[in-house]
Parts: C-alpha cells; sequence; structure tokens
C-alpha cells in the first residue's frame, strides 16, 4: 500500500475471487494488509487465491443482507477486529433489451450491485465511527455516470452506488471516515468476455488512451483511496476509463 501504518491495514474486498476482486487481493496482500475477501460461486479460484495470498476466503451472497453479515462478522473475527478498507466491488453485469428483462432479474442485478454495497458497509460502521477512522470504497461503473443501451438495470445500480457514496461521505466525513467510488471504464476481465468483438473494437476506438483497461489500473485507484495519501478526498468519483467518460 502506498503508505502503510506499522500495524497491519485491514482490508475487506467483495467479489474477490475474479478479475479486478482477486487483482485487488493479491496487491494489498503482497504490501503487507491482512486481507479476507468475499466470493459467491467461484470456490476453486478463492481457494488458490488464499493458498497465493495467505488472504482468507468467505463464500458469501452479498446480495443475502444476512450472509453478508455473517461474512463481515467472521471478517472480524479473522483481523481481531473491524476492517480498516472495505472494498465493495461485487457485481453482476447483464446484457439485453429491457423489454426482456424479468422482474426477477433485475432485482438480482440491483440487489448484487447495489443493495449488496450497504449490507457489507453497514455492520462495519459503528466501529469505524468509534475508531474515528476508516476508507470505504466502492465500485461503480461508467455506464452510472452515463448509462449504457441494454444495461439498463447494471447502470440504474451503478448510479445508485455513486450516489450512495456522496450521501456517505457527507454524513461519515465528521467521524473520519472516507468514502469514495471508482468508476472503471472497459476493463479486460472476465466479465466482459461475452462482449462481441465489433463491441469492443468500438469502444476502444473511443477510447482516447486507445485500449482496454486492466484490472491493475483499478487497483491502482483502490490503493491510492486505501492510503493515506488520499485523506483529504471523499465523496469523489475516481473515473479508471482511459478517457472513454470525461
Amino acid at each position: 500500500m502506498c503508505a502503510m501504518n506499522k500495524r497491519k491495514k485491514r482490508v475487506v474486498i467483495t467479489g474477490g475471487s475474479r478479475g479486478i476482486g482477486a487483482e485487488a487481493v493479491r496487491r494489498f496482500a503482497a504490501r503487507g494488509a491482512a486481507v479476507a475477501f468475499l466470493y459467491k460461486n467461484s470456490y476453486d479460484a478463492a481457494v488458490a487465491l488464499s493458498k497465493e495470498t495467505g488472504a482468507l476466503n468467505i463464500r458469501c451472497d452479498v446480495s443475502d443482507p444476512e450472509q453478508a453479515r455473517q461474512a463481515m462478522a467472521a471478517a472480524a473475527e479473522y483481523f481481531g477486529g473491524v476492517c480498516d478498507v472495505l472494498i465493495c466491488n461485487a457485481g453482476l453485469a447483464d446484457v439485453g433489451l429491457v423489454t426482456d428483462l424479468s422482474t426477477e432479474r433485475w432485482n438480482e442485478i440491483i440487489n448484487t450491485n447495489l443493495n449488496a454495497a450497504h449490507y457489507c458497509a453497514a455492520p462495519v460502521l459503528p466501529d469505524m465511527i468509534s475508531r474515528q477512522s476508516g476508507s470505504i470504497i466502492i465500485v461503480s461503473s461508467g455506464w452510472g455516470q452515463v448509462g449504457a443501451s441494454c444495461e439498463v438495470a447494471y447502470s440504474a445500480a451503478k448510479a445508485g452506488l455513486i450516489g450512495y457514496t456522496k450521501a456517505l461521505a457527507k454524513e461519515l466525513g465528521p467521524s473520519g471516515i472516507r468514502v469514495n467510488c471508482i468508476a472503471p471504464g472497459l476493463i479486460d476481465t472476465q466479465m466482459n468476455e461475452s462482449i462481441d468483438d465489433f463491441t469492443l473494437d468500438e469502444i476502444v476506438e473511443g477510447t482516447p488512451l486507445c485500449r482496454m483497461g486492466r484490472p491493475a489500473d483499478v487497483v491502482n485507484a483502490m490503493e491510492f483511496l486505501a492510503s493515506d495519501q488520499s485523506s483529504f478526498i471523499t465523496g469523489q468519483v475516481l473515473g479508471v476509463n482511459g478517457g472513454l467518460i470525461v
């Protein structure tokens, strides 16, 4: 981490078994942090990542408030205290016409992308408030800033995370807790493997830096926002998008 304290920072990362989340687990563990990460389905990947990094893996459906509460309690027990840094990274994408979107799928996307951030943040807030410190990092999306055709539910959920970030930052600022948001553009992860080559090429052509992002690009921003170098930054939305959205 950019500026680690002598005591290990305690970091919880949701959606930590793959993609951006897995890269974050590797980075923070390599910097000497104590790391616990949540995952839902990728058991083999989670176990392998734990063996690689020493991080604790916790199986959890973060869209279920009780499971999220129990997972955060398990992380706190592992740390011997509640976390210093919470990274809400779990997400679920879906592409299709809004007229084909079922109520069940809408609720699943909203719950996983938006509600889960609150379900995971709420349990750590009392301790952060009592200690007058903490950093919460919310992973939204560029589509949460401008919307994406055929990704209405995803865009709505990610836009909600931006509002959640700004409101929570105002409420928790007097308690010394910082809340910031990262809005990635097109990142080369498994989540985007279903996008066809024509669409990928169009997005890259519209990106001033002329490439897809890498998970490490997003984790660089996470590392900064988790560190003391960003001690006067809260309530902000940091676009990691190569200039796609300005």
